[in-house]
């Protein structure tokens, strides 16, 4: 049986996170604004809202990023941002059946609190005016330690916040300086401590594995320290460094980065930590407490991915506002114009700013299911999911079952004649396991893969 870090080296190719599935490099500009104004009108019965704002400011450029964002100390750039952020969600608001109701609501950026207490209280004024939020919703908002106020805070908390997430991503001198990304434990502690003293109800921290000047040993640190602050979640992501993308990330030195032996440490090192203090990994990159409705979801089989992440709001709509923002319905994809000049002149015309999406084929909903199960339940079913699509399994997915079997090998899934099961081992390799359904993958041409991150 290979080690794990040969297996890391073996599988360590550009795939998909399948926060969506197609993904977003196959959304298309063929898909304009009347296809979303049709998808916003059609019938959605039983299906809630789950809303979205993108803020993409920030005060200041970090180097890893992979968001859309503006770096600016121009606050007068939210001024004619906002205005537009109000024009999309009237326009779209008035397309929607007005009964239907929010039951999840999220900012992200960017750094939403970049934002004044004013202005946040303004937005959320805004979004409450042209949707129906649900009193107990799940509404949570991205935030920078750094240059946060407890005033911001308690915007949030007036408005209705009852979630934040603050990015931490590695508390090492060294690595923050090579990031440029200089924040205090002293700093994290009293932003936390002012959210319990808010009232938050859940606390996530975001980290990062993969970055320049990481070794295991500093990560350990800064996971000793993560476990005394005691989060409610955590999401450690890997870094993705993709400068042909993200030129900033040119600012990056590639021989600072950690080598395939030091992330496979590095993963090694957060999954041991974190269970030992009694976090239960969901799966990819997300840890919970085990009364954390993400772990109760997932026990249960109703657990869920999308451009949010893992959630419990499966049968829900995203209806995303702002630059670059991506919405879902049932059946359709669409993201928005990702240049914010060019967003703001486009909504101020017709109240959207649609620049690409795609309509889902049956097959792209069977796949989509597939991929989902596999990441959220860690399991699959084949007599049941073929009952489910009136399919014969075996028979739609036969090239999936054989490429899947390679991983059966090498120790990733329990591979037998009625299931596919996830292993302990494999749930470092659940990007590889979901590749395995995507037909656009295997369709595209190998230059095409690069658009994506590597999968370890």
């Amino acid at each position: 049986m290979p080690t794990t870090l040969d297996l890391l080296r073996k599988y360590s190719v550009p795939g998909p996170r399948y926060t969506s599935y197609p993904t977003a490099p196959y959304f298309h500009t063929g898909f304009g604004e009347a296809d979303w104004a049709e998808a916003l009108a059609a019938p959605a019965a039983g299906r809630g809202l789950s809303l979205y704002a993108h803020i993409p400011f920030c005060d200041s450029l970090c180097y890893y990023c992979g968001c859309n964002m503006v770096a600016t100390r121009d606050y007068g750039k939210t001024v004619p941002y906002l205005a537009a952020i109000e024009r999309e969600m009237a326009e779209t608001a008035a397309r929607i059946d007005a009964s239907r109701v929010a039951h999840q609501l999220h900012w992200g950026g960017g750094t939403p609190t970049y934002l004044s207490p004013d202005d946040i209280r303004r937005l959320m004024a805004i979004m409450k005016q042209h949707f129906r939020i649900a009193p107990d919703a799940e509404i949570s908002c991205e935030v920078d330690p750094r240059e946060l106020t407890r005033a911001h805070l308690e915007a949030l908390r007036e408005s209705g916040f009852n979630r934040v997430s603050f990015g931490v991503q590695d508390m090492d001198p060294a690595v923050q300086q090579a990031v440029n990304r200089i924040q205090s434990a002293e700093l994290i502690r009293q932003v936390m401590d002012w959210s319990r003293e808010l009232g938050f109800s859940s606390i996530n921290l975001d980290l990062i594995v993969g970055l320049p000047k990481q070794t295991v040993e500093s990560f350990r640190r800064t996971l000793a320290q993560v476990v005394e602050w005691a989060p409610d979640r955590l999401a450690v992501f890997a870094y993705a460094h993709v400068p042909w993308m993200k030129k900033h990330q040119q600012l990056i030195q590639e021989a600072d980065l950690p080598d395939a032996a030091v992330r496979l440490g590095l993963q090694q090192a957060v999954n041991e930590r974190l269970g030992e203090a009694g976090y239960v990994n969901i799966g990819l990159d997300h840890f919970a407490r085990p009364e954390d409705e993400l772990v109760r979801a997932q026990q249960n089989k109703t657990l869920w991915r999308n451009f949010q992440g893992y959630t419990t709001h499966k049968d829900s709509d995203i209806l995303a506002f702002g630059v670059s923002s991506i919405s879902q319905t049932a059946d359709v994809y669409m993201q928005n114009e990702k240049n914010l000049k060019r967003y703001q002149t486009r909504v101020g015309y017709t109240g959207f700013a649609v620049e690409r999406g795609i309509r889902l084929s049956r097959d792209d909903r069977i796949r989509r299911d597939a991929i989902t199960r596999v990441m959220c339940d860690l399991e699959l079913d084949f007599a049941a999911f073929g009952r489910e699509w009136d399919i014969g399994f075996a028979d739609y997915f036969a090239e999936a079952l054989a490429d899947l079997q390679p991983l059966a090998d090498d120790g990733l899934v329990e591979l037998g004649t009625e299931r596919v099961a996830v292993t302990e081992r494999g749930r470092l390799f659940l990007r590889n396991i979901g590749m395995c359904f995507d037909r656009y993958l295997k369709e595209a041409a190998t230059g095409d893969r690069l658009r994506y991150s590597r999968t370890a």
